[in-house]
């Protein structure tokens, strides 16, 4: 199995509001950036987008390291996410899961890969994560400026 590190974040300019997603993808010393934008959007959907793009970008199932800022991801796949598929897509408060349709996405693209889910904290000096958070953060202005 190929390894492969990804790196993502998730940005918005107001929250709800323009929001942009960056992923960097290595696979020894070959590397690819991604990002991508939503005129209207939350940064924990633009966080989720991160993630399934970069894993939908594999081709083939990998050994994923993958390193994200968001606890609400990591917490999300790793620990909620099975107990809301068995009651229906309800949270404790028995209200229909947030981003239900994202994490359904998410849900599909890691089943081919073992997946490492490794949480840094942001804006801590960390250069991958700082070189995704640009990406992000980027893709959210520019969306922002589109008339």
């Amino acid at each position: 199995m190929k390894q492969v590190e990804i790196f993502t974040d998730g940005a918005c300019k107001g929250n709800p509001g323009p929001g942009g997603w960056g992923a960097l993808l290595r696979m020894g010393e070959a590397e690819k950036e991604m990002s991508g934008a939503e005129k209207d959007t939350t940064n924990n959907r633009m966080e989720m987008t991160a993630v399934i793009r970069a894993l939908a970008a594999l081709n083939q199932p990998c050994a994923v390291t993958l390193c994200t800022d968001s606890k609400y991801v990591i917490d999300g796949i790793t620990k909620w996410v099975f107990g809301w598929q068995k009651k229906g897509w309800v949270n404790a408060k028995r209200e229909p899961v947030a981003n239900e349709d994202l994490w359904r996405e998410m849900l599909i693209v890691i089943k081919p890969h073992t997946i490492d889910w490794q949480w840094v904290r942001g804006h801590n000096g960390h250069a991958e994560n700082e070189r995704v958070d640009k990406l992000a953060s980027d893709a959210a202005i520019e969306v922002s400026q589109r008339k």
